[in-house]
């Protein structure tokens, strides 16, 4: 059954690749069909618990397994890729595509099912390829394929991390490189093999200081952000830093690491989704903030938390990056201020992208709210600095989706936009109830069952702790509003009167969260990408200087040695006349010369 999982994707898509324009007309429908075939198949293979192993290499089986983690994750993933791909259905009949995006979801299905360092490696360079190369699918357009480049490299330079981790687990003695058996590693091997799967992880996962090439990433197609954002490549590093908890927490220095990383990547990133004027851009920075909070969950020991986490933000994100996607097809336009009462023209557009944006933000009774409190409530357990900064990051989710809420309902005059296909809108009702539902596993009640699945016993959130979150959340959801439409609206009165938090929200949560993350922004652009940029120029500036110096004196010599045999050749070709008296005479000669050399050795 775990084979046939992994293989059905995988097989129909480097079917469809192979075949090309050939099969552009059946590649929807085939994309579909594998897809559900997929979800039946991850169903029953998180019900049946499979396991797997084939021999490798000497003393080192390759093994894939289900457990109750992979259980909650494969069944994620493949329903992610059924409404992904029926969305796609509407808008693109590629073979390429269809094929890439399930050899995409077959890569993810055996990244969360490995069992070993062997296994995962192979995955997870053959997400980074697809990746590469669905960000950069309108390849024929400069940015699109400059983006899937930085992308690539990016992700690439921190996945060395995993080589060095592997090398490290081999030194080690960790026998068949087992994840399970990372912890046991001998001496520093084991702090070696953690820092190497925690830069590789940070580094898929975009957190600080990599973030920048997520919004990159944006330049592909709606679809593609929607599977990578939510259920694969950027959720496989806050994943794998889940499954290799243990690790963290046997180092005593990695756990610190990771929940900082998140901690500090949720609060920031947030920052930033709040002054972006791109819708795709806000829910970029907006992915780079919640997956903080599940690597945050990562370094407290929240198994449990992150992983609810992992699977509503899913939802939640596959959902919003859709309806984004789908504004774009109607309206041409990702632009927020070209956007602005997108969600009135297309109420239904309009009611499903709210539950989702109001999910994100973690307004009860939506499902990341429940989520987001375990996280939190597991990081009050380990240091209450974390809890703080955390609490700070939900605060800034409310206003990043306050500000863009209030632009999509503001009044708007009508205008020319093209009509939707069935197959675009057909998922999102399905998404957004998930958005809306999934939480409630995670109550005080059901919470308790979730973590009997996952394997982590983890502190419960009580009512209390709930309601400081919706709180916090609701806060900054209506702060952000009331400024947003009270900005565009020229104060008009309505506002004013908003729970009396207009002249307060103003003050102290939207003006100060829009001018940090303003600044960060900057800080973006100008330090990172410049930094990227500096790099790339320095690599080029040594390019030139190689040519003009290095390769010029190369070839200097390489000339010269042509010249010298040249000249040689012409040397030794001029006693070849053909005159019989004339060879006898040089070998008389050549007799002579070494006769007198041998005298004068003997002399000596």
């Amino acid at each position: 059954m775990l084979w046939f999982l992994v293989a059905v994707p995988l097989v129909a898509g480097a079917s469809l690749l192979v075949a090309g324009h050939a099969a552009d007309r059946v590649a929807a429908l085939l994309g579909v069909t594998v897809a559900a075939v997929t979800g039946v198949l991850a169903i029953v293979a998180a019900v049946t618990r499979p396991a797997v192993s084939v021999p490798l290499l000497a003393g080192m089986p390759a093994g894939l397994a289900v457990d109750g983690l992979s259980a909650v994750l494969v069944v994620t993933v493949a329903a992610v890729l059924i409404a992904v791909l029926v969305f796609a259905a509407g808008e693109f009949g590629s073979a390429r595509f269809h094929g890439l995006m399930l050899v995409f979801a077959a890569a993810m299905l055996v990244t969360v099912t490995a069992r070993d360092l062997v296994v995962l490696l192979m995955a997870w360079e053959v997400m980074g390829a697809c990746s590469y190369a669905l960000i950069g699918f309108h390849w024929r357009e400069r940015r699109p394929a400059v983006s899937g480049a930085v992308a690539f490299l990016t992700t690439r330079a921190a996945d060395l991390g995993m080589y060095f981790a592997a090398g490290a687990a081999l030194a080690g003695g960790v026998g068949g490189l087992s994840l399970a058996g990372l912890p046991g590693a001998a001496g520093g091997w084991r702090d070696a093999i953690a820092a190497g799967l925690v830069l590789a992880a940070v580094g898929k996962s975009a957190q600080l200081p990599f973030s920048f090439w997520l919004s990159r990433a944006m330049d592909g197609p709606s679809p593609v952000s929607a599977l990578l954002h939510s259920a694969t490549m950027v959720a496989a590093g806050a994943y794998l830093l889940l499954r290799i908890e243990p690790l963290l927490a046997a180092t005593g220095w990695a756990a610190t690491v990771v929940a900082w990383a998140g901690a500090i990547t949720a609060l920031a990133l947030g920052a930033v989704a709040v002054a972006q004027r791109d819708l795709k851009q806000v829910l970029a920075a907006s992915t780079c903030s919640q997956i903080g909070f599940m690597v945050l969950a990562a370094g407290v020991s929240g198994v449990a938390a992150g992983t609810g986490q992992l699977v509503a933000h899913a939802a939640t994100k596959s959902l919003l990056f859709l309806v984004a996607g789908a504004w774009l097809i109607a309206l041409d336009t990702r632009d927020l201020e070209r956007l602005r009462g997108a969600a009135r023209r297309f109420p239904f557009l309009g009611t499903v992208f709210t539950i989702g944006a109001l999910a994100l933000a973690g307004v009860p009774p939506l499902s990341i709210w429940v989520t987001k409190d375990a996280v939190l409530t597991a990081a009050l357990a380990d240091s209450p600095a974390l809890y703080a900064v955390g609490l700070a990051a939900a605060l800034v989710s409310g206003a990043y989706v306050g500000r863009v809420l209030a632009i999509l309902w503001l009044p708007a005059e009508p205008g020319p936009g093209r009509p939707l296909s069935a197959l675009l809108l057909g998922p999102l009702p399905v998404l957004a109830a998930a958005a809306a539902l999934l939480g409630l596993g995670g109550l005080p009640g059901p919470r308790r069952s979730f973590e009997g699945l996952v394997g982590s016993a983890e502190p419960a959130s009580g009512w209390a702790e709930l309601l400081v979150s919706g709180v916090i959340a609701i806060a900054g959801v209506l702060a952000a509003a009331a400024w947003t439409r009270s900005r565009s609206l020229a104060g008009t009165a309505v506002l004013a009167g908003w729970f009396g938090l207009e002249g307060f929200a103003r003050r102290f949560v939207a003006v100060p969260a829009l001018r940090f993350g303003t600044a960060l922004a900057r800080f973006d652009d100008r330090v990172v990408d410049g930094g990227v940029r500096a790099a790339a120029a320095t690599g080029a500036a040594l390019g030139r200087l190689a040519d003009t110096r290095i390769e010029w004196s190369v070839d200097g010599v390489v000339r010269g040695v042509a010249r010298a045999t040249a000249a040689l050749g012409r040397l030794a070709s001029r006693p070849q006349t053909g005159r019989l008296h004339q060879y006898y005479a040089q070998a008389a000669v050549g007799l002579g010369v070494l006769a007198i050399l041998l005298i004068i050795l003997n002399v000596r």
